[in-house]
């Protein structure tokens, strides 16, 4: 099948050739003709895979019937949720991109920048609104924004909005729709959460799924390295010295691990840079852009931060910390093996976050290959040391020598260890 067979607008299709799109990807040969019949839609495909034009693509289609002419007054017609203001941004590009041949206008709002700007764009008109949960609440509330004449409602990351805590905003600007609306709902995973909001919201849905919930991309090719928790930074470092690795995304579980990545990384010469909740929208936007330039050749995220994050040819991802959350592991993953490339994604494992891993492989149901003979591994012979220097239970129930350290009833070889050991 090729863009031509879905009986898109020449506009459309200037645009996509434009781009040196031909064929579209499987959720994207699936999902365009469902949305073009103005169907409610749960669309799951791993990341990667062409997500956004997915829906990007027939919306405009649809959106560019309507506005007409450039000087018709504008209504928000379309609007898209998105959990960061990344993915955000990310959005608004490929809506740009592929309507540029249409009077289509979309403005993407969010909040932690000053709102003047964003108020004065929905002032003059918009098509498409794109947005955070949060601003897009505030400024409704503020009388900026009216979904009155809304065609389309997106939900977009649908399982990162729940793992984020968004949901109970999301399910607000719901209410404030009109009840004809088409609602499309995108996720790279699909717990069953996801599936009972999309009963609340949907209605009479029909279900794309291109890959299995747990599935990672095929691509790429996944190694783990036991260490020890303080020798992670050791292991990082002595990983892109000696393997020569560059353009290397590293997801961290805190802000303040990253920064201590940074760092670390800094310090023995290496260009690298964070970005993070608590950087600002412009120190993101030009980290993101330093990397994507190979201006720095580390890249450290969080995981909110780094959603947006949509960069075809990264060929490492490296998880400084395991997510605790088996599901981020696969979107973490799914950032390099893009559009057809292949990818390594390096883990790194302490001990107290083996029951994560174990999580992980259960869930992508694969054992993941373990890489020894590196200089920081696990210290077996420290826990089992430990083991030994556990006072006896047996003798700690004795209350008449509870406070008598001199009638202690350890054995000679006990005694001699604790020597040893201290």
């Amino acid at each position: 099948m090729k863009f031509e067979d879905l009986n898109l607008l020449k506009n459309i299709q200037h645009a996509l050739a434009d781009q040196g799109y031909e064929a579209p990807t499987p959720i994207q040969a699936q999902a365009i003709p469902i949305i073009l019949e103005d169907t409610d839609l749960v669309g799951c495909a791993q990341t990667g895979t062409g997500k956004t034009a997915a829906f990007a693509i027939p919306i405009l289609n649809q959106l560019h019937r309507i506005v007409g002419s450039a000087k018709k007054v504008k209504y928000i017609r379309t609007l898209i949720i998105t959990p960061t203001r990344e993915l955000a941004l990310q959005i608004g590009e490929s809506f740009d991109t592929y309507g540029k041949y249409t009077n289509v206008r979309q403005l993407t709002i969010f909040g932690g920048v000053n709102q003047v700007p964003q108020t004065d764009q929905l002032k003059k008109g918009v098509d498409v609104l794109i947005a955070t949960p949060g601003r897009l609440l505030d400024l409704y509330k503020q009388g900026f924004i009216n979904l009155d004449h809304l065609h389309h409602l997106v939900l977009d990351e649908a399982d990162q909005m729940l793992d984020m805590g968004f949901i109970h905003d999301v399910k607000k600007i719901v209410k404030l729709t009109p009840d004809n609306r088409q609602t499309l709902l995108f996720s790279a995973t699909m717990p069953m959460a996801i599936r009972e909001l999309a009963d609340t919201f949907l209605t009479n849905p029909k279900y794309v799924s291109v890959t299995p919930v747990s599935s990672t991309a095929e691509r790429v090719k996944q190694q783990i390295y036991f260490v020890e928790k303080s020798d992670k930074r050791k292991l990082l470092y002595h990983l892109i010295r000696n393997e020569n690795l560059s353009n290397v995304l590293v997801f961290t579980r805190t802000k303040h691990g990253a920064d201590n990545a940074v760092k670390a990384l800094k310090k023995n010469g290496i260009n690298a840079g964070a970005i993070h909740g608590d950087k600002s929208q412009n120190a993101r936007v030009r980290m993101l852009d330093a990397f994507k330039n190979k201006e720095i050749a580390v890249l450290v995220a969080t995981d909110i931060a780094a959603r947006g994050i949509d960069i075809d040819n990264l060929p490492y991802v490296i998880n400084f910390d395991l997510p605790n959350i088996p599901e981020t592991y696969v979107h973490r993953i799914g950032r390099t093996g893009r559009a057809g490339n292949e990818g390594i994604a390096i883990s790194f494992c302490s001990k107290d976050e083996l029951p994560y891993l174990k999580d992980i492989e259960k869930l992508i149901r694969l054992k993941i290959k373990v890489i020894d003979g590196h200089p920081y591994p696990h210290k077996e012979e420290t826990g089992k040391n430990a083991e030994e220097q556990k006072p006896d239970k047996r003798n700690t129930n004795n209350r008449n020598n509870s406070s008598k350290k001199s009638n202690s009833r350890k054995s000679t070889t006990s005694k001699k260890n604790k020597k040893r050991w201290y």
